[in-house]
């Protein structure tokens, strides 16, 4: 079945190459696709364009669907274009006429970008909700580790004191502030496209705030034009916002891939979350460690990808758009999943402390050398020069440690503000609302049902 069909019969190789992988991905869409359904024939019974009757079968009728959703009984035929096909195909055999006004004063371009709004504004919310638990367990072993000492590298080199503490915090606050950067795809996502049909509204007297507030989109994408050219800048935004996480997973993913090596040996990770060798039985390979660094690259190129599709596309619907599912659904997938796998690796690792005689740390004292000199008058670059003279003749006495007392430093890590910067973040998504939105939005669709 295609929504499109007007008796002419298109070649069976043209509709398998149109119709892509939308049979496999919209499977994820499936609920949206119904309760976006239910809002828009409860939005045309609101301004008479279905009477009540038609209404309350639709309604019911899609609650129907949706359960077997829930339940996994629901798939996509065979010959079904996409999952809009395939909704109105049920309501049709099931409701006759009535199933097919389903469709009245929208059009699929609108459908379908309603639905990946839900989509989006949903996996937004998931992300937020796992990278929120990753952050509360990196603060707790920053709090953990505060006094276990690591160095600081620059230019890879062993440079300054750090710590445990530091690091951990470094990352928890890294990943708090890519939910900044998040929270405005999130805005944007936020709107409801619903009601602008194929991009130029509709003759119809609808009502698009009754659809708005059914949905709980914190807005509406006023002028139908602009509601169409949603399509794809969702997707970029999408997958710049969820980057930004990715880039800070990544790097944290490297730096512990190079902690756990035996050089480094800062860090352990328990035997079961590691893998071996075919040929030779020491090695403990960090192979999750490695594949969430590339897993988040990868990510990190989606939004080339997008781009690469939706660059100087004119105002409109074009079929290009379907591509983005193939781009953004897996991203999605890996970013959730990352995040999980994240919080079960800082979990289970186990942190070494280093000592300060050893030949490869015996300068990292030097900066606080020059310090002391400095508070006790001698000027910063005369300072400077004395401490090179004692590294170059040998003179310079490693081991000795200086307190770091600034907020954001050895001593006062700061997590208690980074935990305030965090709940800032997250009250802004809204996660108890966003989350329970499904459960909510259909429980009021079963008391029109009487269900």
């Amino acid at each position: 079945m295609k929504l499109w069909e007007k008796g002419i019969k298109t070649k069976d190789i043209i509709l398998e190459f149109t119709a892509g992988k939308d049979r496999v991905l919209d499977l994820q869409l499936a609920k949206e696709d119904v309760i976006a359904s239910m809002a828009h024939a409860e939005m045309l019974g609101a301004v008479n364009l279905l009477s009540k009757a038609e209404t309350n079968d639709l309604i019911c009728t899609l609650l129907d669907i949706y359960k077997s959703i829930e339940k996994g009984d629901f798939e996509i035929e065979t010959g079904m274009e996409d999952i809009h096909s395939q909704v109105e195909k049920i309501l049709t055999e099931k409701l006759g006429d009535t199933g097919k006004k389903v469709h009245t004063a929208r059009s699929r371009n609108d459908q379908v970008i309603t639905d990946l709004k839900l989509y989006y504004r949903s996996e937004i919310i998931s992300i937020v909700e796992k990278l929120q638990m990753l952050v509360e367990k990196l603060l707790s072993k920053s709090d953990e580790n505060a006094n276990v000492e690591i160095p600081g590298y620059t230019h890879f080199q062993a440079a300054m004191p750090s710590s445990f503490g530091l690091w951990f915090g470094a990352y928890a606050e890294s990943l708090t502030e890519d939910l900044q950067l998040l929270s405005g795809t999130f805005r944007y996502i936020n709107q409801n496209p619903l009601g602008s049909a194929a991009g130029y509204g509709s003759s119809f007297p609808i009502d698009r705030q009754i659809t708005t507030d059914l949905l709980e989109f914190e807005d509406l994408h006023i002028n139908s034009v602009n509601a169409q050219l949603s399509r794809g800048k969702s997707e970029k935004l999408m997958m710049s916002g969820i980057s930004g996480i990715a880039g800070s997973l990544s790097k944290m993913a490297m730096d512990m891939v190079l902690f756990l090596n035996q050089n480094f040996n800062l860090m352990s990770l328990k035997d079961e979350f590691t893998t071996g060798s075919s040929i030779m039985p020491h090695k403990k390979n960090p192979d999750v460690l490695e594949l969430v660094r590339a897993k988040a690259n990868r990510i990190q190129s989606k939004e080339a990808e997008v781009l690469a599709v939706i660059n100087n596309l004119p105002s409109g619907y074009h079929r290009d758009f379907q591509l983005l599912k193939e781009i953004c659904f897996p991203a999605i997938n890996d970013m959730n999943q990352l995040l999980q796998i994240m919080t079960l690796v800082i979990d289970n690792v186990e942190m070494k402390s280093i000592d300060r005689i050893e030949d490869k740390y015996k300068y990292l004292g030097t900066v606080d050398a020059i310090n002391e000199k400095v508070i006790k008058g001698v000027p910063f670059r005369d300072a400077y020069k004395e401490v090179a003279d004692e590294i170059r003749d040998g003179k310079y006495e490693s081991g000795q440690k200086f307190e770091h007392s600034h907020i954001g430093s050895i001593g006062n890590t700061g997590n208690d503000r980074i935990r305030e910067k965090l709940k800032k973040e997250i009250a802004y998504f809204q996660p108890e609302k966003y989350s329970s939105f499904n459960s909510r939005f259909i429980q009021k669709m079963k008391k029109k049902c009487n269900v």
